[in-house]
């Protein structure tokens, strides 16, 4: 079948199609830097970049854009502890989004636009919203008046007299006051005297200020897209009230729909709870890394369950996505132990595990399912490589072998799962062909002698160095490069 995607929108699985038949446009709601990126994030972003790059597998050209949230009442916060401006907090943290995405296989966005390059765009969309009669001035603030919008709430499908009242989002108790239903949310905040210093309030001709939170990604859409966007993503915790804002605003203007499709990705756990600084369980990506946890074993933790599903972090679901990353990250190696012939493009194509894999992928995005396609696949060309290493031959063709490999290759890295080549670093770290043969040389003379104490050691010796060596039945001894200080 045809890659069908829940679209929060409806509620229901639906049949995906572009507005463009060879073109999709993809709009992911970016961080609001003051901090560093957390586990919430790598759920979100490894699962937008899948979808990515599955479109991209299926032959379609992805144009993705994800904004950062520059301007913002935490950024001003940030910005006043610490003495700086929000341009310093902001570009700080930017970078080191940049530096957690791409540690983490995570393809850079076509384009990254910030709230702060769009301040025109804004203003002229709060005008529009204005002169429809869609928002009011109050006190120099701009406020949206949900009530003008009659199909308010139907994304988080409650009616408006269901929403509590005060959940629009990021607001001060003051605005409370000037508000004309609990549930208008700010377009546009005038500055205020304790601002000064944290930025330059834009003019506008309600006042100086900053735009709100919601009215940004309206215009970064617009600005990006147009109208409308095949697909806009975010975490659940975005449809309401955010992207439940930003369809009032945007439509308000534009009478068309903001986006065909709405994506939402589960939660994040830390054994059960609710990740939080104040239970102390609150974890960043690169604390992770720092600690020593594989990138691409935190990624392949994150795939194992469906995007939409919930996902508990824990330090034995931790290890067991390591262990499977070793596995995974093996058989991705395999062409540095086995010479292949090279394989078509076709032959990946129709391979029974790329239609397998597209079967579980086109239900959703199930990356748990197509993970154990993926694994199926691995553990099938490990035995194929202990068997060449360990008896010298394979157990089918080498033009079959490579058919494999090569498919594992394509498949894992619509995942984003990637084996970096281990030669290269092993060869500036450890011992030359040469030193090897020699060495090897030496052990083979200790156990003709008997002498296997001595020949164990010179084999922890080589693998300490990051070479493995297999004794064959005829008596020789293959030898091979794994990262340093493997297990015998």
């Amino acid at each position: 079948m045809p890659l069908h995607l829940y679209n929060t929108l409806s509620r229901r699985l639906e049949p995906f199609s572009p507005l463009h038949p060879e073109r999709v446009t993809i709009y992911a709601c970016g961080v609001t830097v003051y901090d560093y990126c957390h586990l919430g994030h790598a759920r979100s972003y490894v699962a937008w970049d899948v979808l990515r790059r599955y479109l991209t597998f299926l032959g379609y050209a992805v144009h993705y854009v994800q904004n950062f949230t520059d301007i913002d009442d935490k950024i001003l916060r940030r910005a006043h502890e610490n003495g700086e401006t929000m341009a310093t907090v902001s570009d700080r943290y930017i970078a080191a989004y940049h530096e957690d995405m791409a540690a983490l296989n995570i393809l850079p966005a076509s384009a990254y636009p910030r709230a702060t390059e769009v301040i025109p765009e804004i203003i002229h969309l709060i005008q529009g919203l204005l002169d429809r009669g869609y928002a009011y001035v109050a006190g120099g603030d701009v406020y949206y008046a949900v009530a003008q919008f009659p199909s308010y709430g139907k994304l988080s499908g409650r009616a408006l007299e269901q929403l509590m009242a005060g959940a629009s989002g990021r607001v001060e108790e003051e605005e409370e006051q000037r508000k004309r239903h609990p549930l208008d949310f700010a377009l546009w905040k005038a500055a205020k005297p304790e601002e000064m210093g944290a930025y330059d309030p834009w003019e506008a001709p309600w006042s100086k200020g900053r735009p709100g939170w919601h009215i940004e990604c309206s215009a970064m859409v617009r600005q990006a897209f147009g109208a409308t966007v095949d697909i806009h993503c975010g975490g659940m915790d975005l449809i309401f009230p955010h992207h439940e804002n930003e369809i009032a605003q945007s439509e308000a203007v534009t009478q068309q729909p903001l986006a065909r499709f709405w994506l939402h990705n589960g939660f994040v756990t830390v054994n059960t709870e609710k990740m939080s600084k104040s239970l102390g369980n609150f974890t960043t990506i690169r604390d992770l890394l720092t600690q020593g946890v594989e990138p691409m074993a935190l990624r392949l933790l994150v795939l194992q369950a469906q995007y939409r599903k919930p996902l508990d972090f824990t330090p034995e679901a931790l290890s067991a996505a390591a262990k499977g990353w070793q596995t995974l990250a093996e058989a991705l190696r395999l062409h540095q132990q086995i010479p292949l012939p090279p394989t078509a493009p076709e032959a990946v194509k129709s391979h029974p595990s790329s239609q397998a894999f597209c079967q579980a992928m086109d239900e959703d995005l199930n990356t748990a399912a197509a993970l154990a396609v993926v694994f199926e696949l691995a553990k099938t060309l490990n035995r194929e490589q202990h068997r060449y290493l360990h008896g010298g031959d394979l157990g089918r063709s080498p033009a079959e072998v490579s058919r494999d490999w090569h498919t594992l290759v394509a498949l894992a890295q619509v995942l984003g799962l990637e084996a970096k080549e281990a030669p290269k670093s092993l060869q500036t770290m450890g011992l030359t062909d040469e030193e090897i043969q020699n060495l090897i040389a030496a052990r083979t003379a200790a156990r003709q002698a008997k002498n296997y104490a001595e020949s164990d050691r010179l084999r922890d010796l080589l693998l300490a160095q990051g070479v493995k060596v297999v004794d064959q039945k005829d008596g020789t001894t293959h030898w091979f490069r794994v990262p340093a200080g493997s297990t015998p």
